[in-house]
């Protein structure tokens, strides 16, 4: 479990600078540079996200269930997980709803991804591992919505304009459900057994 929370703590933590201080990430990359900021970012995200992957496999071989999530919570984490892709989705078409409406749709899903795997999910690393991404993701998109109203008050306070958005369509929002949908079919029908080596048909869907 301690290989398991290390990762976190890198993981999430590389991932937090915005969240704790904008200001800090400011010198960071005026004192790097940017290329060497995002170099550097990207090697501790990779480093954290493997140290991640072996102490989760390392906690898989001695599990201690914390609780038996009831079979009824699966029909509610499948539901979940259809809300995570169409947001997913919404990240990268512009011009849908989801984007105009929330702004942060990947942080988001990850915030759906994670409470849909708490409800069928009972062991403790698997409980550490998804309560850890759910309140990263709860304090990211609070930061993030804060970070861009106060955008916008102070381009409001020199008389500007807000940045243009992309027109919103139906053919995009359209987009948007059918490419989720589907991803969210592929993925949990085979995608998921395939990636993970456990089927979400069943309780502890993760491992």
């Amino acid at each position: 479990m301690g290989l398991l929370v290390l990762g976190l703590l890198v993981f999430l933590g590389v991932h937090s600078l915005r969240i704790f201080s904008e200001s800090r990430r400011a010198h960071y990359v005026a004192v790097l540079g940017e290329k060497k900021f995002k170099g550097l970012y990207s090697l501790l995200s990779l480093l954290g996200f493997l140290i991640l992957i072996a102490g989760f496999s390392q906690a898989r071989l001695t599990p201690e269930w914390i609780w038996m999530p009831p079979a009824a919570a699966r029909h509610a984490m499948f539901f979940l997980m259809w809300i995570a892709f169409v947001l997913l989705a919404a990240t990268y078409i512009n011009g849908n709803v989801i984007k105009d409406r929330i702004g942060h749709p990947m942080v988001a899903a990850v915030k759906v991804w994670a409470l849909a795997h708490l409800i069928v999910n009972g062991q403790a690393h698997q409980i550490v591992l998804f309560a850890a991404f759910l309140i990263w993701a709860v304090l990211s998109f609070s930061t993030s919505r804060k970070r861009d109203r106060r955008a916008l008050l102070a381009l409001e306070a020199q008389g500007l304009p807000p940045p243009p958005k992309a027109p919103v369509s139906k053919a995009a929002n359209g987009l948007v459900l059918t490419i989720g949908t589907l991803a969210w079919m592929l993925f949990m029908g085979w995608g998921h057994k395939l990636l993970i080596g456990v089927s979400p048909f069943v309780i502890g869907v993760a491992g």
